[in-house]
């Protein structure tokens, strides 16, 4: 009789943990799709500014290195673009973002135009835009896309601190001068120094960095221009990781 009471109390026990573990897995769910909704324009332009960030790589790079005058006089495109847009109410975000954009587009046209041979002048040359973000963002115009700016900045300073953290400097110059037939020689030589215990630390407080970064900018505000910021620099964790993956398989 006691063995069956047991039993019974066992089952009961059972089926009431598994129903309050299917509550509560439908209570997250709920909350988790009722933030999706109620967060479509942060996450939108968290999405946007990651991909603005990833797009140069993939057409600016290959543009830059053979048309550096072409890829220079886009940018007054991108920036009438987006000062179009913010002449529209219902565009005037993506209008914001573009003009953002349109900094960076400008930097990394001059840089890798005509200076990418020197890795020193990286971060300066993409630092030219600083003083237009702060003086919109004094202004109180451009708030979304000078947010993006400055994240992107961030995001670059943290990959070139990791680059001559790890004695890579020549290794840039050497890729920078040399054929593309014999760019993949240099890019194992440069994968080998990274494929270290010391240049798996170092990566790691950078990426943790970054994360940090990103996760400040999301929880600090549901403002727009905050989601800009942390999707750029959410970003370089995606471009340094396409540059490393193809330095290992080069």
């Amino acid at each position: 009789m006691l063995t069956m009471i047991n039993q019974t109390l066992r089952i009961s026990l059972s089926l009431s943990y598994s129903s309050g573990s299917v509550r509560t897995t439908l209570s997250w769910s709920t909350q988790v799709r009722r933030w999706v909704a109620s967060s479509t324009a942060q996450l939108q332009v968290f999405g946007a500014a990651i991909a603005l960030v990833i797009l140069p790589v993939f057409v600016q790079a290959p543009l830059v290195r053979y048309f550096p005058w072409l890829s220079l006089a886009i940018t007054p495109l991108w920036l009438w673009l987006g000062t179009w847009l913010m002449r529209h109410t219902q565009w005037h975000l993506w209008g914001d973002l573009i003009v953002g954009f349109g900094w960076i587009w400008l930097t990394g046209s001059l840089y890798w135009g005509w200076f990418r041979w020197e890795p020193v002048a990286h971060l300066p040359v993409e630092a030219l835009g600083l003083p237009i973000a702060l003086v919109c963002l004094r202004q109180g115009w451009g708030r979304v896309g000078s947010y993006f700016f400055l994240g992107s900045l961030l995001g670059t300073a943290v990959t070139d601190l990791y680059i001559n953290w790890m004695h890579l400097f020549p290794s840039w110059r050497q890729l920078m001068l040399t054929s593309p037939d014999l760019a993949p020689l240099v890019l194992r030589a440069a994968s080998a120094t990274l494929e270290t215990d010391v240049a798996a630390c170092r990566a790691i407080v950078l990426v943790i960095f970054l994360l940090v970064a990103t996760a400040i900018a999301l929880t600090t505000s549901r403002q727009l221009a905050w989601w800009a910021f942390g999707g750029a620099v959410f970003s370089t964790l995606i471009v340094d990781g396409l540059f490393f993956l193809t330095a290992s398989l080069a």
